[in-house]
């Protein structure tokens, strides 16, 4: 039983009733608890209690099981939920989502500020456990990543997914390690520019055992540089576009698996692809969802790599499962096995449609992984020392993120092009 007392298998042992509480939210009053998108009614607070002794009772379970001190837990939990909880509300303002901000980046910021400006009393550092909440909310994530959302788009949403991923993933390494990035941080790096941002950030660093800082800077830049793109995308769709193809509705359809491709967050996805219309919106979004599924593909070949290397790196090894098995991260297999449960309960009509079409229990899985990730970002803020991330050092992995984020840019273009506006018509007529 020891061998299951590590972090990954308990977080996905304790994901387990979230995932069971989502399956079941079409009965619950008002289809369970939702993020608040205010803080002055009662149902939100009710909500927002809910939120807080679910993921109260997750933590000191599994800091119980890990053997983690309890003492000090709750003090410590309430403020960062506090946090996390403003800058959901924050994220919920219209002016705010009119200019894209999430509310994990309000998360991060809030850590950064009280980690940089205050120092971080020893009573608040107990549930500082951002892998922990993060690693959470991966496997909640995966519960809203359903089979027939990729079917959707077809093999040629498919096979840009694919394309996309697998040249930009290794672009983005190569140009990383050319400029003596190191290979962990350089494998995070990549997988978050070509997958979908942080959620693949995340899953990497956790296979190649990335610095908590490092990890915390490309975070940090994805959240940053996702925002400009949001309205980038829609103004380079409307100039490009148009140039290579006079049907509006291959037009459309190019646009939004341009703009599915390139953003690097699901709700800048949402947000971008909505200035564009409703075909470009649902192509994108489509389109993201599918690249969102090969975060568990890519994290298998960044373990199988690695278990190919010897300890002292200096040659290569033949590859065992069982090498492999212990690299590759076990959470990963609750994002897996969500996805793959929730999408057969979907064929089986057993999953309820609310009132504007959206499915009730990924909406409530969903809800779980926001609010996880939120708290995961209070703590990275609050680990997190801006004089490091400024340091000379962290200029190479900007250049290198910023580098391939252009070459992204480029070929996805191509490829949405060659999918949408070639191959797709030509098979469909």
């Amino acid at each position: 039983m020891n061998k299951f007392k590590t972090e990954d298998w308990v977080v996905t042992f304790l994901s387990l009733p979230l995932l069971l509480i989502a399956g079941i939210a079409a009965h619950l009053p008002g289809g369970g608890p939702k993020i608040p998108q205010t803080l002055v009614t009662a149902e939100a607070w009710l909500n927002i209690g809910t939120f807080f002794i679910i993921a109260l009772a997750l933590l000191f379970i599994g800091n119980k099981i890990l053997g983690r001190p309890l003492k000090g837990l709750l003090l410590s939990f309430t403020v960062i939920f506090a946090i996390a909880v403003l800058a959901q509300w924050i994220a919920k303002i219209d002016t705010v989502k009119y200019y894209g901000f999430e509310a994990v980046f309000f998360s991060v910021i809030f850590g950064l500020i009280i980690r940089n400006l205050f120092k971080v009393p020893e009573w608040l550092k107990p549930a500082i456990q951002g892998e922990f909440f993060i690693k959470i909310g991966v496997v909640c994530l995966g519960a809203t990543v359903l089979f027939s959302d990729i079917m959707k788009s077809g093999a040629a949403g498919l096979i840009q997914a694919i394309l996309v991923v697998g040249i930009v993933w290794f672009f983005a390494y190569w140009l990383a390690r050319k400029l003596k990035v190191d290979r962990a941080t350089a494998m995070t790096l990549a997988s978050g520019c070509s997958i979908c941002g942080v959620s693949a950030c995340i899953t990497a660093a956790g296979v190649a055992g990335t610095d908590k800082q490092k990890l915390s800077y490309i975070i940090s830049l994805v959240l940053i540089i996702v925002v400009p793109m949001i309205y980038l995308m829609p103004w380079l769709a409307d100039m490009v576009v148009p140039l290579l193809t006079d049907n509006p509705t291959i037009q459309n359809e190019i646009t939004g698996a341009w703009i599915g491709g390139t953003i690097d967050t699901t709700s800048g996805v949402g947000a971008s692809s909505e200035m564009a219309g409703e075909v470009a919106q649902k192509t994108a979004i489509v389109v993201k969802a599918t690249q969102n599924v090969l975060i568990g593909v890519v994290a298998f070949f960044i373990a199988l790599y690695l278990s190919a290397r010897s300890e002292g790196g200096k040659g290569m090894q033949r590859p065992s499962f069982g090498i492999v098995w212990e690299k590759f991260p076990k959470f990963i297999l609750g994002f897996v096995v969500a996805s793959a449960i929730f999408s057969i309960l979907q064929t089986q009509d057993l999953l309820t449609l609310n009132a504007k079409g959206k499915i009730i229990e990924t909406a409530m899985a969903k809800n779980f992984s926001t609010f996880f990730f939120s708290l995961s970002f209070v703590c990275i803020g609050m680990d997190t020392r801006l004089k490091d991330i400024i340091s000379r050092e962290n200029r190479r992995p900007l250049f290198a993120f910023i580098g391939a984020q252009l070459f992204n840019i480029m070929v996805t273009l191509c490829v949405a092009w060659l999918m949408f506006g070639v191959v797709k018509p030509a098979i469909w007529h």
